[in-house]
């Protein structure tokens, strides 16, 4: 009875093949484009608009009057805000001259336990800052915390981010050695290229089936 293991018979054809010594060819890593701020810019839009993302660049002066302008044009009825998050003042600002055509402004204050039922079924649109975005791969990068817990980004049907033209990098490598990753992280962080999609084994890629239908992101510059 032959009581080699399976791995072990594996193992003793490789070597007699000679496979387990082929040797593996150097390969040159991918090098990242090295843009300017403006074409940074143009990049990031056309790479997100191509997975149907809306991108609007912005006075950053104004945006939140730009964003205000959106959500009356689109009828939302509840847009999601973190009162305290680095975007909350403008947006704030913005609503108290209400005239009566704006969706409420909701602010994320409780727990998601006791928010849970407003936060998937009556919330049209959620607004949260991003840490930065990368050029190359046309993608936002998020590191949710207290104050815009990771839902507000995941959960309502809208999404709008609100992006720092300063704060988009050639490549995620240069964002990462930029900001010193390694040297702390969040327990949670997003990269976002566009609205939810998912892709069944026929490569039919399919939007908004878990997550939310549409991603607009606001380039402040």
């Amino acid at each position: 009875m032959n009581s080699q293991t399976a791995r072990e018979r594996i193992l003793k054809r490789l070597a007699a093949s000679g496979t387990e010594h082929t040797a593996v060819p150097d390969a040159d890593l991918p090098q990242p484009p090295s843009l300017n701020a403006e074409e940074r810019v143009t990049r990031l839009a056309a790479m997100m608009e191509a997975m149907r993302t809306e991108v609007h660049v912005v006075d950053a002066a104004d945006w939140a009057d730009t964003f205000r302008q959106l959500a009356r044009e689109k009828g939302w009825r509840r847009v999601l805000y973190g009162p305290r998050g680095p975007v909350a003042s403008p947006i704030e600002a913005a609503w108290s001259a209400d005239d009566g055509l704006l969706p409420d402004l909701v602010a994320y204050s409780d727990s998601v336990e006791a928010f849970k039922a407003d936060l998937f079924e009556t919330i049209d649109a959620g607004v949260t800052s991003v840490r930065g975005a990368v050029a190359d791969t046309g993608a936002l990068v998020l590191w949710p915390d207290a104050h815009e817990p990771r839902l507000m980004s995941l959960a309502p049907p809208v999404h709008v981010a609100v992006l720092d033209a300063d704060r988009i990098f050639n490549s995620l490598g240069e964002m990462m050695a930029a900001e010193k990753w390694a040297d702390g992280m969040p327990t949670n962080a997003l990269m976002i290229s566009g609205p939810s999609k998912t892709a069944d084994i026929e490569f039919t890629l399919v939007f908004g089936v878990h997550g939310p239908k549409e991603l607009v992101v606001l380039i402040r510059q």
